[in-house]
């Protein structure tokens, strides 16, 4: 596995922990804002804030709220030596030079499709905190929801001698037959978010179904009756169908028309800007809904910078509510109101079904681990009345 594929905020991570060591950063130094690190490396905010979150995490530098980001002073000059001698120590993936030699079987792969928001960011940081107190340490590979990318890199981690996997299955239609192999061939992975229906596996997911009716029945009580709900995936992937069939449930049980106008999934998103030609933008622009439902928290930014550009008000012309927090958590008061799954948990149960895959004795029957968490809905500013006719 390449160093091309390392994902970004690692790449910044290691950025910094090179200047400490070479010592051109000294203790008490200040690290440049976010807003110079987004320019300096060419990445998003959300890279960065992953970034400073991780080194200040494993002691590398200090935080000050108002005051920016500072190195630390009492790192362990033992670590420091270490990591000198090893590049790759703590970078969470493998450098150029590691297609040489098989890296420990103390390491856990985690191969997510992409890491470009925060729900990315929490279950990461969820696995963290158990891995964090075991002998195994993580490294993270980015599919960008290619089956291929991903069949990649499943080969890749168990050539190098990874003890375990956890995955973050890609958009597809179909199932990836690798991962089928490794069930068959008794290797030690769990699913998290995504699962594969008749397939036992362990797994650890969200109850879609529910968030779509926790989704509806909250935005019915405001008074909606036009509510839309949107996928940027064209791919009806399970956790799609989940939660637009709870939509779909909670309009029956209020006894109202369904207007499959209304079901936005057939389409895919360019968020480097609101495209004035894009069908969701004349939707959006015709009031064609009062309210919309997104299945992740970025297309609910993206459907607020459409209402902006255009002059909606959010929530007094059109409500919001997104599937996951598209707001760092560092934010006191966040501003969209959505169906939380508990991402924290959701990395924290699967870590803890892995590590007991790999420190208990095989057993000779399988148990699969299936945990379904329960959604919840978090009240915010982007959601209000519906608007009078």
């Amino acid at each position: 596995m390449n160093s091309d594929r390392q994902p970004l905020y690692m790449k910044i991570q290691d950025h910094f922990k090179q200047l400490i060591l070479k010592g051109e950063l000294k203790e008490n130094d200040k690290i440049p804002s976010e807003k110079e690190l987004m320019e300096q490396f060419d990445v998003s905010r959300i890279t960065v804030a992953n970034a400073l979150i991780q080194l200040a995490k494993d002691g590398w530098i200090y935080r000050i709220p108002g005051r920016g980001s500072f190195v630390s002073g009492h790192i362990d000059k033992r670590l420091l030596s270490q990591a000198a001698a090893r590049p790759e120590f703590g970078t969470g993936s493998w450098s150029s030079s590691d297609s040489e030699r098989q890296v420990s079987t103390k390491v856990i792969g985690l191969i997510m499709p992409v890491l470009v928001d925060y729900f990315a960011l929490r279950l990461i940081h969820g696995i963290n905190r158990v891995i964090g107190d075991s002998p195994y340490r993580l490294q993270i590979v980015q599919t960008f929801n290619s089956i291929e990318r991903e069949k990649e890199a499943i080969a890749d981690f168990i050539e190098k001698g990874a003890a375990g996997l956890i995955i973050f299955p890609s958009d597809a239609e179909t199932y990836n037959e690798d991962i089928l192999a490794l069930k068959l061939n008794g290797y030690p992975f769990v699913l998290v978010d995504r699962y594969f229906q008749g397939v036992e596996t362990n797994v650890v997911h969200s109850d879609g179904f529910l968030g779509g009716k926790l989704a509806v029945d909250y935005l019915w009580s405001l008074g909606h009756r036009d509510i839309a709900i949107c996928s940027d995936s064209p791919l009806s992937t399970i956790t799609v169908e989940d939660r637009i069939n709870g939509y779909l449930e909670e309009l029956k049980n209020k006894k109202a028309m369904i207007n499959p106008a209304l079901i936005l999934t057939d389409f895919t998103v360019d968020y480097d800007g609101v495209d004035t030609r894009h069908p969701l933008y004349r939707f959006v622009k015709n009031r064609m809904a009062t309210a919309y439902i997104t299945l992740n928290g970025r297309l609910g930014l993206h459907i607020h910078a459409i209402c902006r550009q255009i002059g909606l008000r959010v929530p007094e012309d059109v409500s919001i509510l997104t599937f996951d927090d598209p707001s760092p958590e560092l934010e006191q008061f966040g501003f969209f109101s959505h169906i939380s799954q508990s991402e924290h948990e959701m990395g924290e149960k699967a870590a803890r079904i892995l590590l007991d895959l790999l420190e208990s004795p095989l057993a000779q029957e399988p148990k699969y681990h299936k945990i379904v968490l329960e959604p919840v809905l978090v009240k915010r500013r982007s959601t209000g009345p519906a608007p009078a006719q």
